[in-house]
């Protein structure tokens, strides 16, 4: 399994289990995002409540709306950027990403960054700003959009802002023990 990480941060945005689409000269990947419900759990049993005489006896069944990219990789909404907060940030991830990039993907990135940013300010008004777990100042940002007529987001991840992991069973293993012990942490009884 290919795990991809923010570059600067080391937190979890991405995996080859969500397909992506290069977009913007490779700049940019597009991946699809998909509503589901989390949480409840319908099982018919084949009794029927009101014959037997048993109500739903305070079994909480919440469910909820989640999409399946922001929930997988704990991403965090952030707040809406305006055309100048997000060249502000541009100019900050460019110039955190120039060092962190060898001299091949340096002399693209130079090339096509522009016309990248163009891009995403011509849709600024209808993207969502989400970061990795972390919430890390320094992290890169993940957008997300509807396509015209679309009921499931679409996503949007600067290409060289991420590094490839390749993991192995232990890793997955530790990914799994790491993102459950974080859950049981949150429960406070």
């Amino acid at each position: 399994m290919l795990l991809y990480q923010d570059l600067l941060t080391g937190d979890e945005l991405l995996s080859d289990s969500f397909p992506y689409k290069e977009i913007q000269n490779g700049m940019l990947w597009e991946v699809a995002g998909k509503w589901v419900v989390k949480g409840a759990i319908d099982v018919d049993i084949g009794a029927n409540p009101s014959a037997e005489g048993g109500e739903d006896e305070g079994v909480d069944d919440q469910s909820v709306k989640v999409v399946d990219i922001v929930d997988t990789f704990r991403l965090q909404e952030q707040p809406a950027f305006d055309k100048k907060q997000f060249l502000v940030f541009m100019k900050r991830q460019i110039k955190l990403l120039i060092p962190k990039l060898d001299e091949e993907k340096l002399v693209l990135f130079k090339k096509h960054i522009e016309a990248a940013t163009k891009f995403l300010l011509s849709k600024i008004s209808d993207l969502q700003f989400f970061v990795g777990e972390s919430m890390h100042d320094d992290g890169s940002l993940v957008f997300a959009y509807y396509k015209d007529g679309a009921t499931d987001p679409t996503f949007l991840y600067f290409a060289y802002a991420l590094k490839e992991r390749r993991l192995s069973l232990s890793g997955l293993l530790d990914s799994y023990s790491k993102y459950h012990s974080s859950l049981s942490m949150d429960s406070s009884v």
